[in-house]
């Protein structure tokens, strides 16, 4: 089974090694999340026989570890921040003035967190290239904000990403009936001037569906509803190397 699953540990182990994180300290916290998994699977009292049983991991590690809880996902506020400026009709992705009431870039920094100032929100927007200022005038050229590369925002946003889908795939492993979409087209053999043509019209394709997607979310979020909320992620990607 294990020999099934390096093509998903060869990458992460490559992402641990560029970030500089020890072995031990990556096993210490798997450890955790074995536990965690096993208490939320265990049928019955979850006793630290049972879940040393179920996960390999010695008893003394079970007691130490059994109160983990993993931290929920960082949310981004320069995301929401580019979601609200396309979808809020004060906005609708429009160019806008740095400052002053609605709409400018600073009433809509302040809708989105009132203890970051505006001026780092757009300071940091704009050294992903996710907007352009011109004098007075900040205008939006990216639909989603795309973080540093290296930056904290970046792994956030990758855990974020690859931990939703990961988790649609175990759920589709592990129930009768698969309930989550996760396709993917592969071919090899190909030219490379042949890839680059189908990456632009995946992405082409890919960014006119997620910005409907985030219109039409955006929308039925601001109906009133008396259920309890479910949150939901879509996304996409295109992978592509050498065949040699």
């Amino acid at each position: 089974m294990l020999d099934l699953l390096d093509a998903l540990l060869a990458p992460f182990a490559r992402l641990m090694v560029a970030l500089g994180v020890p072995f031990a300290d990556l096993a210490e916290r798997l450890k955790a999340h074995y536990v965690e998994a096993a208490r939320k699977a265990c049928d019955g009292k979850p006793t630290d026989s049972r879940l040393s049983v179920m996960t390999g991991l010695q008893r003394r590690d079970i007691a130490r570890l059994r109160d983990f809880h993993p931290n929920e996902p960082r949310l981004t506020h320069l995301s929401r921040l580019v979601s609200l400026w396309q979808t809020e009709d004060e906005y609708a992705g429009k160019p806008l003035t740095k400052s002053g009431p609605t709409p400018s870039f600073e009433a809509l920094a302040w809708e989105v967190r009132r203890d970051v100032h505006p001026r780092t929100m757009l300071d940091t927007l704009l050294a992903a290239g996710t907007v352009a200022v011109e004098g007075e005038t900040v205008t939006l050229l990216e639909s989603s904000y795309q973080p540093l590369a290296g930056s904290e925002d970046q792994m956030a946003y990758l855990a974020r990403n690859m931990g939703d889908h990961l988790s649609a795939a175990t759920t589709n492993i592990t129930s009768d009936t698969p309930p989550f979409f996760e396709r993917a087209v592969h071919y090899a053999a190909l030219a490379p001037d042949q890839v680059q043509a189908l990456e632009l019209s995946f992405r082409e394709g890919q960014a006119k569906l997620l910005e409907q997607l985030n219109k039409d979310a955006a929308a039925m979020k601001a109906l009133p509803s008396e259920v309890a909320p479910v949150r939901f992620r879509a996304g996409g990607y295109f992978y592509h190397e050498d065949s040699t």
